[in-house]
């Protein structure tokens, strides 16, 4: 995986036109942004666009409009609140073609510093088959192409590789640069011992990580819905816990697969069992704790145990490295969070290096607080789980190498 790659540090992009593709695809309540982390997570890179006096040209996309525009969708509100926290003003480029006159024009009139966000890029049908046409008409508009949506680097889209490819100078901004810096050496080139800890519901969703991370890690911890799969391959009762009976073999070559490598794979140990599955998703429910041999058949497991909290917080002590995508249990309900706050816990408390791989265990992270506490928290779900599986990521591919 080519990991070297060039960033904005390595250009200068005085007088000149940059094509910055951010992932503004904040949510939207009624026309108001209700989370702008991602708007505060491109600024870096804006900021220093601007300081270099680039004529500085931002778009992202914004939910799924599938090719058409959807007013609710455009980037307008999006282009009032980059103005406020960069304190300039941000033009907002209304185009449904979203490189059309307007944005033409807009481009043509810009002075060295100024700012301009075009019309979401999914308002055009070619833009998530990376087609042709639309790649260059947003090729027309810049001499320099700075991608810093990780995001959606796990997609080959018009606005993040067709145009990287038809502009001669195609780099990787700030963010983009910090997920390869963690999350690829982490994988490619950790400094050990390198935990990773496996969560979340499904185990057809980890097939790929799980293999991959077994021939990278030392000890792979297995927590969440999908441990009990793997439970159920050492032969042992889960009652009506989830499980995935066509990944039984699966699981039973992977524990094979483990002891052949010499690593450490850890399941848990005891269980939080409940009757039935609470509704809503956070109603109170009455819980029993079993060990992972001996649990009845009429309860299923929600979360990881005591015994087996302190057995992974234990393995983190001794790491150095230490990657964690995916709950230890149904988070979502106060009483099945313990599992996922002791390891959260013991993230915090660590001096290794602690790589938070996005989606539901950011999620989680940053509503218990921790997110201070952690090295790095990804910002994309997919992509860094296809990261973690060892895949070239289209979007980080199609920047200049150093």
């Amino acid at each position: 995986m080519g990991l070297n790659k060039k960033s904005v540090d390595d250009i200068n992009v005085a007088g000149k036109k940059v094509l910055c593709r951010c992932d503004f695809n904040v949510p939207l309540k009624e026309g108001k942004i209700t989370d702008e982390n991602r708007l505060v997570a491109a600024l870096p890179t804006i900021k220093k666009l601007i300081a270099d006096g680039g004529k500085v040209i931002l778009c992202s996309h914004l939910g799924k409009p599938k090719g058409e525009p959807k007013p609710e969708l455009s980037l307008a509100p999006v282009a009032q609140r980059l103005s406020e926290l960069l304190g300039q003003e941000v033009k907002f480029a209304a185009d449904n073609e979203v490189v059309g006159a307007n944005a033409k024009a807009a481009v043509e009139a810009m002075k060295d510093g100024d700012v301009i966000l075009l019309e979401n890029t999914r308002y055009r049908k070619e833009e998530t088959k990376n087609g042709e046409e639309f790649s260059k008409d947003l090729a027309s508009l810049c001499d320099v192409f700075v991608n810093d949506a990780f995001g959606t680097a796990h997609r080959a889209h018009c606005s993040n590789v067709g145009v990287a490819q038809l502009v001669d100078t195609a780099v990787v901004g700030y963010l983009m640069q910090k997920e390869i810096d963690f999350l690829g050496n982490a994988v490619e080139n950790p400094v050990r011992p390198f935990v990773a800890i496996l969560g979340g519901a499904k185990v057809a969703d980890k097939l790929n990580v799980i293999d991959n991370l077994l021939e990278k890690c030392d000890t792979l911890i297995i927590g969440g819905g999908m441990a009990y799969t793997f439970l159920k391959a050492q032969g042992n009762e889960i009652g009506t816990s989830l499980v995935d009976d066509s990944k039984v073999d699966y699981c039973k070559e992977m524990i094979a697969k483990a002891e052949k490598l010499g690593k450490k794979l850890l399941l848990p140990v005891d269980a939080v069992t409940i009757k039935e599955f609470p509704n809503p998703i956070d109603a109170p429910v009455e819980t029993e704790v079993y060990d992972s041999t001996a649990m009845p058949a009429d309860r299923q497991g929600c979360d990881i145990g005591p015994k087996t909290q302190e057995l992974f917080a234990d393995a983190v002590k001794s790491a150095k490295t230490v990657v964690w995508n995916g709950p230890m249990g149904v988070f979502e309900n106060p009483t099945l969070a313990e599992g996922t706050i002791a390891v959260a816990k013991a993230l915090a408390e660590t001096d290794a290096t602690t790589i938070i791989g996005g989606g539901d265990s950011a999620a989680a992270v940053n509503t218990l607080g921790f997110g201070e506490k952690m090295s790095h928290i990804s910002t994309g779900g997919g992509a860094s789980l296809e990261f973690l599986e060892g895949k070239e990521l289209p979007g980080v591919a199609a920047a200049n190498d150093k």
